[in-house]
């Protein structure tokens, strides 16, 4: 089986032409033009290596590997840069990159980097899928052990949550994030708060992060029909409540 790349490059024609370099070289490319649309591509299928360039509007490289590296995702980064002084490449490397290459680069470059990096990852062992348990009853729990807020129920030390009778797949950041919601019930949560419970940083003003993980969370969580649970307080930040 060919191996698969994540490409995010913004520059249409650096990117374009390393998809075709890469695809030729037999591996199968997927390439995005901007941070959010890689993140968004790495929850949905998962690459064997991922090639970020490190200035891209919105999200840029750094954050998207920050990110990874802070949801344990360690699928090899190499990163691609312009940025030639040493604290730029220790930056990236600080963010969890494994690699770098310096624009403009000789394209046999990136292939042997990407080879090298290939060779250093171990497969990861998946472990034995537990045997699946019932939704628990709706009701008073006196053992403590049950979060409940706006038809949600959510079991911390198990890692599980439901809306009603369905149980929800989230990812780590997902549940933490729900978790915090679920926590603080009606009480609307600053960015700077959420940014800061759940990544131990602050992206910044500019950052979409936030915004990408309460869009994955509310398209698991929203039902036809049913009242919407996570609601944007514009300027300010989030909040849960039914309604």
């Amino acid at each position: 089986m060919p191996h698969t790349v994540l490409l995010a490059e913004d520059d249409r024609a650096i990117r374009n032409a390393l998809e075709r370099a890469l695809t030729l070289e037999g591996y199968r490319v997927t390439a995005v033009a901007d941070g959010v649309e890689a993140l968004a591509q790495v929850h949905r299928s998962r690459p064997d290596v991922l090639v970020l360039d490190v200035m891209m509007p919105g999200i840029d490289g750094l954050q998207v590997c920050r990110v990874l590296r802070a949801e344990g995702d360690r699928t090899p980064v190499l990163m691609l840069t312009a940025l030639v002084e040493t604290a730029d490449r220790i930056a990236g490397l600080d963010a969890g990159a494994d690699d770098y290459v310096v624009k403009p680069f000789d394209v046999e470059e990136v292939f042997a980097r990407l080879r090298a990096l290939l060779r250093r990852a171990a497969p990861p062992e998946p472990p034995p899928a537990p045997a699946p348990a019932p939704a628990p009853e709706p009701g008073p729990d006196p053992s403590g052990r049950f979060l409940e807020a706006a038809g949600l129920r959510m079991d911390p030390q198990a890692r599980r949550a439901w809306r009603g009778g369905r149980e929800l797949e989230l990812t780590r950041t997902e549940f933490e994030l729900l978790e915090l919601l679920i926590r603080n019930a009606g009480v609307v949560l600053e960015h700077a708060t959420v940014y800061d419970r759940i990544w131990g940083y602050d992206f910044g003003p500019g950052s979409k992060n936030l915004a990408v993980y309460v869009g994955y969370l509310r398209r698991k969580l929203d039902e036809p029909g049913a009242p919407q649970l996570i609601h944007t307080v514009r300027g300010v930040g989030y909040v849960l409540r039914e309604g």
